[in-house]
């Protein structure tokens, strides 16, 4: 066979077409074709709009099992939290039951004393909510400016309480609005009951740093920290059970009768937002007109 007449190129394993430098070139220029039409003429964005149009529904196609997959965990997850919900308002429930049993139970045995005593029930307690406008910019005394006044209703010397408790005494009253004396100003006072002991003490205003303070009570007083102290009513101003302060201190020196108690108030001032103020019980208004109106007997 002449030598002529032999194939001399190469496979097709190691043929290249053209060549990588032709390729960029061409790619470069298409790209730069492209980056103008679509900033000068917009050519690029119907295309792009077309292209997505047509790929919407392969990409619904490809994240279909994704989307499956991940509504499935999402299931099994909610399912499993609300088995752990429904076992914890089980539990829940069951101990709310309890507490409703023995609930039932005391007013059941408060009821039959009642009964048995012929005591009267509690005086209902008429109320006003309002709103605490703002501080009142006085150096020597703490109170409080609120958004009711006469023209809602109100009256002075009306107690004004919060969720916490006890928080002060009306004052001073305008037409729509009221000032209100905290029970730690330093002219405020209130009798209290010691919840523990059942004693009848009066607290007064102390110090900012103390809050309030018991005064004339005895050294031998079984009185001690921790002690919750509430209204007595005695006063015919405050309904008796509500919340005034706690014990924090009891001091005791030998040489002095009377011990040095300090109480903090349970009603914040910096926190009170919303408040109610309680009216008179007709029972004790009623009273009050019945011996305003019977004349004092005079000394023979």
């Amino acid at each position: 066979m002449a030598l002529a007449t032999l194939d001399r190129r190469p496979p097709p394993l190691f043929r290249q077409g053209t060549t990588a430098l032709t390729k960029l070139l061409i790619c470069t220029v298409l790209s730069v074709g492209l980056m103008v039409a679509d900033a000068r003429m917009g050519w690029v964005a119907p295309l792009r709009t077309a292209l997505a149009w047509v790929l919407n529904p392969v990409q619904r196609a490809l994240l279909a099992p994704v989307d499956a997959w991940e509504g499935l965990q999402d299931r099994l997850r909610g399912a499993e939290a609300a088995m752990q919900a429904e076992q914890a308002a089980r539990n829940q429930l069951a101990q709310q039951a309890l507490i409703l049993a023995r609930t039932q139970a005391l007013q059941d045995e408060n009821a039959a004393l009642r009964r048995l005593l012929a005591l009267r029930e509690p005086l209902p307690v008429q109320s006003h909510s309002a709103e605490v406008l703002f501080q009142a910019g006085d150096l020597h005394g703490r109170r409080l400016v609120i958004d009711r006044g006469q023209a809602d209703g109100l009256q002075a010397g009306a107690p004004v309480i919060d969720e916490r408790g006890v928080l002060g005494q009306i004052t001073r009253l305008h037409r729509n609005t009221a000032e209100l004396t905290l029970l730690s100003d330093r002219e405020a006072s209130i009798p209290v009951l010691n919840a523990r002991t059942q004693a009848l003490m009066v607290a007064y205003g102390g110090e900012r740093s103390s809050g309030m303070e018991l005064r004339f009570v005895a050294a031998n007083a079984d009185i001690k920290p921790g002690d919750a102290l509430t209204t007595s009513g005695l006063d015919g101003i405050y309904p008796p059970g509500l919340p005034v302060a706690r014990v924090v201190e009891v001091q005791r020196q030998g040489q002095t009768s009377f011990a040095r108690v300090t109480a903090r108030p349970l009603a914040q001032a910096d926190r009170a937002r919303q408040v109610l103020v309680l009216a008179a019980p007709e029972a004790v208004t009623a009273a009050r007109r019945e011996l305003e109106s019977t004349p004092s007997r005079s000394a023979p």
